[in-house]
């Protein structure tokens, strides 16, 4: 049989001392070690007391936007469920009917859109292919639960309610916030 290095090691049979037959100095040795954890500085934290401090950039829950009139911005392109890796989001789009310009914004808006919590990966890619903004990922924590129906969040859960509006400010950089000010882009325009 041929070795790849050509390098082989030979193993011998070291007889233990006493020391070593009696495992002692093993045992010390570890409650040496638990006794110096013992005294360190805590990494858990009292959850429900103790809030832990996330990053400025942290993707939470998602939200689907309205507009400054109250309207709904998504318009049911499916840009956010194609470009979602983990196929999470699902829509089903309708035409909007006359009396209700005030709730949708264009012709067409989801008559449905849920996202499955449980398979999405909070990368923020359906917010970034979204070109009317409409869905954000927050900075608040997705609530647990013990049922898996209640993770398929529908827009009942998603689109942020009139009286408490959802700021994303946190998630819009410089260099966003200067390219919805260029008026020459027909992303802007609207």
């Amino acid at each position: 049989m041929q070795s790849l290095s050509n390098r082989s090691k030979v193993v011998t049979k070291k007889e233990m001392s006493f020391m070593e037959r009696i495992y002692l100095p093993a045992i010390f040795g570890g409650m040496a070690i638990t006794i110096k954890h013992f005294f360190k500085k805590k990494a858990t934290i009292n959850y429900p007391e103790v809030k832990r401090d996330f990053s400025e950039v942290y993707r939470g829950k998602h939200v689907l936007k309205r507009d400054e009139n109250g309207a709904e911005r998504c318009t049911a392109c499916g840009l956010c469920a194609v470009s979602c890796p983990a196929e999470a989001i699902t829509m089903v789009a309708g035409e909007r009917k006359a009396g209700e310009e005030k709730l949708y914004r264009e012709e067409k808006y989801a008559v449905t859109y849920e996202i499955n919590m449980l398979r999405c990966i909070f990368c923020g890619l359906c917010e970034e292919a979204c070109p009317k903004e409409a869905i954000f990922l927050t900075d608040e924590l997705v609530p647990t639960d013990f049922k898996r129906g209640e993770f398929i969040y529908g827009k009942n859960k998603l689109v942020e309610p009139l009286d408490n509006r959802v700021d994303i400010s946190k998630r819009q950089t410089q260099a966003v916030l200067d390219f919805k000010k260029n008026k020459l882009l027909t992303h802007n325009r609207l």
